[in-house]
């Protein structure tokens, strides 16, 4: 985290303090946005799936513009050194097509663009780990001093407000200043989707499989599920994501281990042969990142134009075991009585959780699968073993019986990993669950 290396001559990519963020040519945006897509989410053989699109993409420029006649080289293709903090952010526009996927939007309710969803995505240095980390919508946080997004000054900051609000006041900027101050270090990366966007996205990957144990009919996503194993892709995938009414306690604390669970679900997918091993399917899901630039669904840093940059983020997560890919809530607690939805941050939690963080120290998990009841878990995952090369099928010959070799100060000690609080809710990626409905 703070502090982390950076690729040689790359340096921090500062996200834009001032103004709206803008993005470069759109076949830049399909290099990045396919990186933050398999890096964040641990896609193995990206070396290949990375060289594919990059090549893909310098064909259809060259059928565009006249170029110099030496082809030029590919992007390294090495992992990024140092650990990286990516903010994802899932916002409520009311704009075009947007309008018709939110009964809010229908009734009139178009008062500004929040951050809907907030998801920290941190990368650790070596050994390489993913924690996701879920901040409640109605988490009640400072917000410091914002830059307006027409660049004619700053939003005065607030003392209290809800994270969501963020957005409103001041764009994607606002809500990375306001998780910085919030985790009191650096993010490097941000981007923002609509729902749209979403809808489009989950499309390109071909649907993610949820489960849930009961039926579910809900009027205020219009999601309406069988008991059992769904794929799920488009509109449908989008309720899923969104319903809170229908499962849990009815909060977002539900709704945000429903999200884990299909987050959890397309790690697997994408890290599965079903998608790496299909390059229609990966070039697919950078055209639809293209298009969604161009729609203005998607949101994307500076930082994030840099191919290169985005390719060493998806070396770097590739190998991530199912178990050291962790979705965690921010640990908070309900303020206002039992019928308000406004949660406050356990901070003693969470500084559990940074602090290991930043000292690149492996988490087990101690408390729930979700703080508001949303999930339970009901089996494990094992991922798929990589085909053994061929002098590995080969019989070994049979080394003569040696003494047993003592341990020296140079033999691999097992890190301990750090026991998180009961308070701090989650789930990895090898835990299978099944959204409950709502009690």
């Amino acid at each position: 985290m703070a502090g982390s290396k950076r690729p040689s001559g790359e340096g921090r990519a500062p996200l834009a303090r001032h103004g709206a963020l803008k993005s470069r040519h759109p076949f830049v945006t399909l290099f990045a946005m396919l990186g933050v897509v398999l890096g964040v989410f641990g896609v193995s053989a990206a070396s290949v799936a990375a060289y594919s699109v990059w090549d893909a993409t310098q064909t259809v420029t060259a059928n565009a513009v006249v170029l110099d006649d030496e082809k030029p080289l590919p992007p390294s293709l090495g992992a990024i050194e140092g650990g990286v903090n990516i903010l994802m952010v899932g916002t409520d526009s009311c704009e075009g097509e947007n309008a018709q996927l939110s009964s809010a939007c229908r009734a009139g309710d178009t008062d500004g663009e929040r951050n809907d969803v907030t998801m920290l995505v941190h990368i650790s240095d070596e050994p390489r780990r993913v924690t996701v980390v879920s901040i409640p919508r109605d988490m009640l946080v400072p917000i410091p001093s914002c830059p307006k997004a027409d660049g004619s000054g700053n939003h005065s900051a607030m003392s209290s407000q809800q994270i969501n609000a963020s957005y409103q006041y001041g764009g994607l900027a606002c809500t990375v200043l306001t998780v910085e101050s919030i985790i009191e270090d650096e993010i490097d990366f941000a981007a923002a989707i609509r729902w749209a966007g979403v809808i489009n996205m989950s499309d390109a990957i071909g649907g993610v499989d949820v489960c849930v144990a009961d039926d579910i009919s809900d009027p205020h996503t219009g999601l309406s599920l069988t008991a059992g194993t769904h794929t799920l892709e488009g509109e449908q995938a989008l309720q899923f994501l969104r319903i809170r009414h229908g499962i849990g306690d009815g909060s977002d604390l539900g709704r945000i281990s429903n999200q884990q669970q299909f987050m959890s679900s397309m790690v697997r997918k994408l890290q599965s042969d079903s998608v790496l091993a299909n390059p229609g399917t990966l070039l697919n899901l950078a055209t639809t990142a293209i298009n969604q630039v161009q729609q203005k669904q998607l949101v994307l840093s500076s930082g994030l134009t840099n191919p290169t940059l985005m390719v060493q983020i998806a070396m770097a997560v590739k190998d991530v075991p199912y178990e050291d890919i962790v979705f965690v809530q921010y640990p908070t607690r309900y303020v206002g009585g039992a019928t308000s939805s406004r949660v406050m941050p356990v901070k003693d939690a969470a500084t559990v959780l940074f602090d290991a963080l930043k000292a690149n120290q492996p988490l087990t998990l101690t408390g729930d699968a979700s703080q508001g009841y949303g999930v339970e878990v009901t089996g494990e995952a094992v991922k798929p073993e990589t085909a053994p090369t061929p002098a590995a099928t080969e019989p070994a010959a049979e080394a003569p019986p040696t003494a047993e070799t003592p341990a020296t100060a140079e033999t691999p000690v097992a890190e301990a990993r750090v026991e998180l609080p009961s308070d701090i809710a989650g789930q990895t990626a090898k835990d299978i669950t099944c959204t409950q409905r709502q009690r």
